[in-house]
């Protein structure tokens, strides 16, 4: 059950015309009263007339108008949808009505028992919702006392849901970016997008903050995404600020309408963005940037199971920001499953702990290595080995928060493991067969079984009933011809990491091995290199960065 507050001034005339009337574009429906301060209250009704809406309002009004203008606050209305889940049951009209009475309690405009508190109605005009409209002026005189209201209708409706059956919410710590409200959703469904403009806005400005080495990068990725750009400069010339605005979203003058970047979200501030910029290596060459990510994201992993929350803050932002950019250098049959998972985990990066955001500097970098040195056309094993530490990490995200009873951050780090899940199966399913096709002869197979019972005894077993096993085989096979022994190997792999709590053992250790075998056979090309005194080859070149545009729905 989601509650959305609003306050305003003027009087409820307009209001209550909004209420009773058809809406934007018809969606209000058998439009009528399910409550009000005194139970009798008049009803205007689905078909409501001039005259009643006028009787309505000023009745509502009556406590602000009988103060002198003077004395009359600066807010004299107070506005609260209530809506419940898609999967919620319908409730009956007396069922919003207890609803709305304790929502008007907890948020201090009608106390319970209070006959002078302030004077309230609550319509339904649609199955799934009612609206509350409110005056702030109590009925003696003085003005609702409401500190916190939001805090408090949101602590409400959690009681609300339990008590009803309702789909149960998790309370926020007050760190979410501001949801897009019923007309933004409105809006987007009538010019035929998928997503409001806020939404698309705030997905377009984290990439870019991602994507982006420099401030000026991150303005010049900005305005290549085809979002209107307004920087915001104070009379030195400095910037101190800047607003977004999506070239479709205008107002009934026809100008565009802009968000702050706080208001997208509070981590998408110029000064947040400023101190992410700051908090990272420089640009480090690498012949593979994916494993360099996966060693990065190892690091992760450590600080999260230590008590370091600071540091453990600073790589979960980190991390939402490796999402962002593998988004771009993944092979396509994978982008939109990373896309949803980058969107989940935005929420998980975000607490009411202070981040130490210098700890985590270089996955930072690792996570924009990805889109400037990285290729699109490899076969996804680079890709495959840093999925299998993401879902690590996504799983030891979910267990920080859970410990921490931060509820919506764990919600949100489970959501985005599904989809890591199914972006793992996209890219790893056709490498891993493939490998078994490869596998080595028997006689080698009996080799390297001997090698695993005598390296990790305590789960040979498992991995050789695991369907990965073949791939296992060959991975040791090409591990073995780069030099290593296939008892150390195996030994080493196992050591990275417990292996109780992998699915499939055998999977866990070839990309662990993959990505070591990788890093042996970079440092023997560079010794050779630095032997013979030939150029290193040209990396490639950059991937391009325009930030995709969010699909639209045909009309």
């Amino acid at each position: 059950m989601i509650p959305h507050i609003t306050t305003g001034s003027g009087g409820t005339q307009r209001l209550v015309h909004y209420l009773f009337g058809p809406g934007e574009h018809n969606e209000h429906t058998d439009q009528h009263l399910v409550a009000s301060w005194n139970g009798f209250a008049p009803d205007p009704g689905p078909q409501p007339d001039p005259a009643t809406e006028a009787k309505l309002a000023a009745q509502l009004d009556l406590p602000v108008n009988a103060l002198p203008p003077g004395q009359r606050p600066t807010e004299t209305n107070w506005h609260c949808s209530v809506r419940t889940a898609p999967t919620d049951r319908l409730l009956t009209d007396d069922e919003w009505a207890d609803i709305a009475r304790r929502v008007v309690a907890a948020a201090g405009i009608a106390p319970d028992g209070d006959t002078k508190a302030c004077r309230w109605i609550a319509v339904r005009h649609a199955p799934d919702h009612i609206h509350i409209a409110a005056t702030l002026v109590r009925q003696d005189g003085r003005v609702a006392r409401r500190n916190y209201d939001r805090k408090a209708v949101q602590a409400a409706c959690r009681t609300i849901e339990e008590d009803y059956g309702l789909r149960q919410l998790h309370p926020g710590d007050g760190t979410a970016p501001q949801r897009a409200t019923s007309p933004e959703h409105f809006k987007a469904e009538r010019l035929g997008r998928t997503r409001p403009a806020r939404d698309e806005l705030r997905e377009a400005v984290r990439q870019a903050k991602a994507a982006a080495r420099d401030e000026a990068q991150f303005f010049t990725l900005l305005e290549g995404t085809g979002m209107k750009v307004k920087p915001r400069q104070a009379p030195s010339g400095d910037i101190t600020g800047y607003s977004v605005a999506h070239p479709s979203d205008i107002n009934a003058a026809g100008e565009p309408i802009y968000y702050s970047g706080s208001k997208l979200s509070p981590d998408l501030s110029l000064p947040e963005i400023r101190k992410h910029l700051a908090a990272q290596d420089k640009p480090a060459p690498t012949d593979n940037p994916w494993h360099a990510a996966a060693d990065a994201a190892r690091h992760a992993l450590a600080v999260l199971d230590s008590d370091d929350d600071a540091g453990a803050q600073a790589h979960l932002a980190a991390f939402g920001e490796l999402l962002d950019t593998t988004t771009f250098a993944a092979p396509s049959v994978s982008k939109a499953e990373l896309r949803a998972a980058a969107a989940a985990f935005h929420r998980a990066t975000r607490s009411t702990i202070r981040a130490d955001h210098q700890q985590a500097a270089a996955l930072r970098r690792a996570a924009k290595d990805l889109i400037y040195t990285a290729t699109s056309g490899q076969d996804g094993t680079g890709l495959a080995v840093l999925l299998s530490v993401a879902i690590l990490i996504t799983r030891a995200a979910m267990h920080w928060h859970l410990v921490r009873d931060h509820q919506q951050q764990q919600a949100a780090a489970q959501q985005t493991l599904t989809h890591l899940r199914a972006a793992y199966e996209q890219t790893a399913r056709p490498v891993l067969t493939a490998l078994a096709r490869s596998a080595p002869r028997p006689d080698a197979t009996r080799r390297y079984e001997a090698a695993l019972r005598q390296a990790i005894p305590e789960h040979a077993d498992r991995i050789l009933a695991d369907p990965a096993w073949p791939a296992l085989t060959a991975t040791l096979a090409q591990a073995e011809k780069a030099g290593g022994n296939p008892h150390r190997v195996l030994r080493d792999a196992a050591e990275l990491r417990e292996l109780v709590t992998a699915q499939s053992p055998a999977e866990v250790l070839h990309w662990r091995i993959t990505a070591t075998t990788s890093k042996r056979q970079q440092a023997a090309t560079a010794r050779s290199t630095s032997t013979t005194g030939q150029a290193p080859t040209t990396p490639p070149a950059p991937l391009q960065v325009p930030i995709p545009p969010s699909p639209q729905r045909r009309r």
